[in-house]
């Protein structure tokens, strides 16, 4: 048995019996779940868009990690989730105080018990049946211990509601994995060290007072003190707060969220301001598992960024302090990596105001930080500069051109272009630049290793490599970005040396075979060469998570330009076409042992990958949008389901559900940086967008159904519509786009 655990048990006179429990438990913190079917004496009850929410959606992986079902409220600090691999784990490990980051661990862990306790550990692993989560409340049913689990919280503090089955005297044991826990008589407080010198806080009073406690404070692993209460406590009822700056703040956080309020009183709020957020986009028709697929991706859309803001004030990791946040929240957490493809674009749409704090965040980051960067992967620990390619400064061109105008644009300029040229372009570095970007920024491409070749450059990262494709083609489409911007800001100059180097991808591309082929110091293109297969892992020596035959469409900046490439429309039609039917080449089980995000697949398409994303849109842009249509129909239809593994790749807290959530309206932002979105076919016979202007656009498709997925016409605000796009602007002044549906292609549709 754990020392400090064995200690605190002999303390508390032996009041403390419990079962031993021999399962193991996983917990992870994130609300959300509702309930699919209402009934009350046999008549269906109006089902509001919280009831559509399936937190377990995708809760089994098919490969990598599975989805999460988050309890949380919309952007909050506090988020948990039942601590276990995936949704067939058989035990959990205790009950989750915090997570801290999205697929964090929970910090904090409480293990509640009766009788006497046998566990070798200070968090108990629990046999659990009947668990029930939605977005704002979790339910658990701990069978063997006999213990009743009912939970809900705010954005920065929660309730536990605990009932006891056991005739035996009662107990909760309170852990924090590295820290420091203290007693007062009334409360227990104490932090848990996270990284890089950043604490989270807790401040937790029970509503019953305690017949003993093992001790007034515990420190070190595993840090655990133990609160006993007689048998005649049959209900303990914990109320707490957490907070990143101290102690003190936890509790302010606690007295003005949960205090004097009760378990039903908090769960209504949050279930009412879900339905609140939810309903800025109401859907109507289609069938029942299209609306839990909506509504269950709107829902994960809002898992991040979290507002870490607490009563005006926020500790940032960035550069250690607390700062004030002078009326506007600070948010990190945010991948901007994947989320800028499509989660901050549907920001943009539905919750402008929000959008503008979060790039404003990125800006103040970028100031706190040691040197004036655009973070790439903003945590609540920091910056950890993961993936490739720096692509904040599209997130902050798209805001721009899209008419957002509350972040400095100047600064936001110099912070992107500083993260481009000044940073190092190797994945995964904060190193400043060196000669891999010298080389970049002299010829136009990242140069690749032929296989053998040592790595002589330290800031490429020894696993990560140097993945030249994709961060020649990533890098082109930030400095198209950059331009836009310097042409904003009157900067020709430099408008005019970024427009020149936005066409670097140029330098790849293999006429000879159509795909954007790696490049030696040399300039000779790496042969002999397979697009399905070589890299590496990953393909991380030449692509990035993904082949050849992804990476041949990343050019989201210049599509016309890679239609030319190709050879025109047709050839650039029957590129599209032969990645949908390449096969894999290899056994499944070799495939995706090399390239495990690589899922989803459909022929060499993979729809379990953000870069895919727009993918089946690009048919638009070459005269055949009925294939559009039918593509996105049939991927979503295949491989987005109302069901445990109805997620095929990972979801990074709304990357891939943000594409679901446009796509089932009828249309995506295939380039961020741009007004254009390109229409593809809507799944609901009407969608009603709150735009947050007091406009609102509404979105009809009439006769669709499964099978009428072509649009034969449309029309936006009475007019005739025969183009494939449709500009943000039009949809912001609100008004009606109808499409007319059908079980045929109508190919003449679109093409104007």
């Amino acid at each position: 048995m754990d020392s400090s655990l064995k200690n605190n048990l002999t303390k508390l006179k032996g009041t403390n019996r419990v079962k031993h429990y021999t399962y193991s438990f996983l917990f992870s913190i994130i609300f959300s779940t509702v309930f699919l079917s209402c009934t009350t004496n046999n008549k269906t009850v109006h089902k509001q868009p919280v009831d559509y929410v399936n937190p377990y959606m995708g809760n089994i992986s098919h490969l990598l990690v599975p989805t999460f079902p988050t309890i949380h409220m919309p952007h909050s600090m506090l988020r948990v989730y039942p601590e276990r691999e995936d949704y067939t784990g058989d035990v959990l490990k205790g009950l989750p105080i915090v997570v801290t980051s999205h697929r964090g661990s929970s910090a904090f862990n409480l293990s509640p018990f009766s009788g006497e306790l046998n566990e070798s550990s200070p968090v108990i692993h629990y046999s659990y049946d009947n668990e029930k989560i939605t977005p704002y409340s979790y339910y658990v049913y701990l069978d063997e211990a006999e213990i009743t689990v009912d939970y809900t919280l705010s954005h920065q503090s929660a309730i536990y509601e605990l009932n006891f089955g056991k005739d035996e005297d009662v107990a909760v044991i309170l852990n924090s994995r590295n820290g420091e826990l203290n007693w007062d008589g009334t409360a227990l407080s104490g932090y848990q060290n996270l990284a890089n010198n950043t604490k989270v806080y807790l401040y937790l009073i029970p509503e019953q007072s305690p017949e003993s406690v093992s001790d007034t404070h515990a420190s070190g692993r595993n840090a655990n003190l133990v609160l006993s209460w007689p048998k005649e406590i049959k209900k303990l009822t914990l109320r707490y707060g957490i907070s990143f700056i101290d102690e003190n703040q936890a509790r302010k956080n606690l007295e003005r969220e949960v205090s004097g309020k009760s378990y039903s009183e908090i769960a209504d709020a949050g279930r009412e301001l879900w339905n609140t957020e939810l309903s800025k986009i109401e859907v109507s028709g289609g069938s029942e598992d299209d609306k839990v697929l909506f509504y269950t991706s709107l829902y994960r859309s809002y898992e991040r960024p979290v507002s870490i803001s607490e009563d005006g004030r926020y500790f940032s990791a960035f550069d250690g302090e607390i700062h004030e946040d002078f009326g506007r929240p600070f948010y990190t957490d945010d991948w901007i990596w994947d989320s800028y493809r499509a989660h901050h674009p549907l920001r943009i749409l539905i919750d402008s105001e929000r959008e503008e704090d979060i790039l404003n965040s990125f800006l103040l980051m970028s100031e706190q930080m040691d040197n004036f960067w655009l973070p790439t992967f903003p945590e609540i620990t920091g910056d950890s500069r993961r993936m490739n390619s720096n692509h904040g400064v599209i997130t902050l061109l798209d805001a721009h051109v899209k008419g957002l105008t509350n972040f400095d644009l100047e600064k936001a300029y110099l912070a992107g272009k500083g993260a481009i040229m000044e940073k190092t372009l190797a994945p995964w570095s904060g190193a400043p630049s060196g000669e891999l970007d010298k080389f970049y920024h002299e010829k136009g491409y990242i140069p690749a290793l032929r296989e053998g070749e040592v790595e002589t450059i330290p800031e490429v990262h020894s696993f990560e490599r140097r993945q030249p494709v994709a961060v020649t083609l990533g890098t082109s489409y930030d400095q198209w970005s950059l331009a836009q911007l310097a042409k904003s800001l009157g900067l020709n100059d430099d408008y005019e040396y970024f427009m020149n180097a936005s066409f670097n991808y140029r330098n790849l591309f293999n006429k000879e075979t159509g795909f954007f082929h790696p490049k030696d110091k040399n300039g000779d293109f790496i042969q002999p060469f397979d697009y399905r297969y070589d890299g590496g892992m990953g393909a991380r020596g030449y692509y990035g998570e993904n082949n050849g035959w992804i990476y041949r469409w990343d050019v989201s900046h210049n599509i016309p330009d890679l239609i030319s490439l190709m050879g025109g429309e047709k050839q650039f039609i029957n590129n599209l076409d032969a990645m949908f039917v390449e096969p894999l080449g290899k056994s499944k089980y070799a495939f995706y042992s090399e390239l495990p995000d690589h899922t989803g697949n459909v022929g060499q398409f993979s729809m379990a990958n953000e870069p895919s994303l727009h993918i089946p849109y690009l048919y638009n842009y070459a005269g055949e949008p009925w294939k559009t249509q039918k593509r996105i129909r049939t991927l979503i239809n295949q491989w987005f389901r109302n069901d445990l593994m109805g997620v095929p790749g990972d979801e990074d807290g709304g990357g891939l559900s943000s594409f679901i959530v446009f796509s089932q309206m009828g249309f995506y932002p295939v380039t961020p940086g741009t007004t254009e979105y390109a229409i593809g076919s809507p799944f609901f016979d009407k969608v009603k967008v709150n735009l947050g202007n007091g406009k609102y656009l509404e979105i009809e498709a009439k006769n669709s159904s499964f099978e009428n997925k072509y649009i034969q016409s449309a029309s936006f605000n009475g007019e005739s519509l025969n183009s494939a796009f449709i500009d943000h602007f039009d949809l912001m002044e609100g008004g009606k786009l109808v499409f007319e549906m059908g079980n045929k292609a109508n190919r003449n549709w679109g093409i104007e």
